[in-house]
């Protein structure tokens, strides 16, 4: 299992690596940047922005290599417990696969075509509703937990957890690294989770999806060279919510509580709550949540008196704190989940209080 994630890892982070510079070089010429405006990234220069054609470019290569290898080739260096996980599980699902495939070029095409003409938010909304009822009636998605007894409602909720996260990661990207940071990291505790549950086909499309953004990471730290755009948004937020509805979080003999079902919530606390925060700020002040302002959690941090790269590193610090507590949830008893769940909505409390204040005390 080791060896797979391992593999998948290095696979995906290698051509991410290659193809970024490519794509921005591809940017620059045919003039597909995001040209300097007062907005909230505040960028001084003109930056190349198909970042997210060339993630999911790496993506797709590495998937459907891995996958026509598992299908063709030999896994044996993997081991037949993981060899023939992939072989069997592939020609059953082959056709689900696809649909989840579609699905991430969906989220991936929808965004660029914002990025080259900016939509209107119902157009991009019902995009992004038939991108998710890709996933969950064709790949067949769900999210499955105790208190959903119709299929009707699991296939509802999943529907609107892949358009939360799509929004969520759209909204989080607004400084260098941000994003991609806090979802390279999220997809690594992914990982970990799956691989100690055994889990064959979560493990790889974790570590499929970690080095894809890792790679992508590299140029896009402060000052960034080249922008995900929409399009790398909206694909990484579809990861991001195709990764968590595929994890099994509850297995008896491994888990200690059913609590573990929150795991996802905190790895991907920071976007959530971050989401949240400027959908109540923008709504009390009576815009619409979908316009972008400088009221997230970093540009509140920024007003603190950060630097823009120091918000970033201490948001990234924040995520890897709280991501801390979905290892607790997941291996602690029924009363150590709970108070971490506690502990966890305390500190989110506590940072948003002390910006505010600050934020206050500062005439800002």
């Amino acid at each position: 299992m080791i060896k797979l994630a391992v593999s998948l890892f290095f696979a995906s982070m290698g051509l991410s690596l290659v193809l970024t510079p490519a794509f921005r070089f591809l940017a620059s010429r045919i003039g597909f940047v995001d040209a300097p405006a007062d907005n909230h990234k505040r960028h001084e220069h003109a930056v190349p922005l198909l970042g997210g054609p060339a993630m999911f470019m790496a993506w797709l290569a590495v998937a459907m290599t891995g996958g026509a290898t598992a299908l063709f080739g030999s896994c044996a260096d993997f081991g037949s417990y993981v060899g023939s996980h992939l072989a069997v599980g592939l020609r059953t699902h082959s056709v689900q696969a696809a649909w989840v495939i579609i699905g991430a070029a969906g989220a991936m095409l929808l965004g660029l075509v914002d990025d080259a003409r900016p939509m209107k938010a119902h157009v991009k909304f019902l995009g992004q509703f038939l991108i998710s009822l890709a996933a969950v009636l064709g790949g067949g998605v769900r999210i499955n937990v105790f208190v959903f007894e119709s299929d009707i409602a699991s296939m509802a909720v999943t529907v609107f957890w892949f358009m939360l996260l799509m929004n969520s990661i759209n909204f989080f990207d607004n400084m260098d690294g941000l994003a991609a940071g806090c979802v390279t990291m999220a997809m690594a505790a992914f990982c970990v989770v799956t691989a100690l549950g055994g889990q064959v086909f979560a493990t790889a499309l974790c570590a499929l999806n970690c080095g894809v953004v890792a790679g992508f990471w590299f140029y896009n730290t402060s000052p960034a060279r080249i922008f995900m755009g929409d399009s790398g948004s909206h694909f990484l937020g579809y990861l991001c919510a195709l990764t968590a509805a595929t994890v099994t979080y509850f297995m008896q003999g491994s888990s200690a509580s059913r609590l573990s079902i929150l795991m996802p919530l905190f790895i991907l606390a920071v976007p959530l709550f971050d989401t949240l925060t400027v959908v109540v700020i923008r709504t009390w002040a009576g815009r619409p949540f979908w316009i972008g302002d400088n009221n997230h959690i970093s540009h509140r941090f920024v007003r603190m008196g950060f630097s823009r790269a120091g918000a970033v590193r201490v948001v990234h610090l924040l995520s890897l704190a709280l991501t801390a507590g979905a290892f607790i949830v997941y291996k602690g008893s029924p009363q150590l989940a709970a108070l971490a769940v506690v502990q966890t909505v305390l500190v989110l409390v506590l940072v948003t209080a002390i910006q505010l204040v600050a934020g206050r005390g500062s005439g800002k």
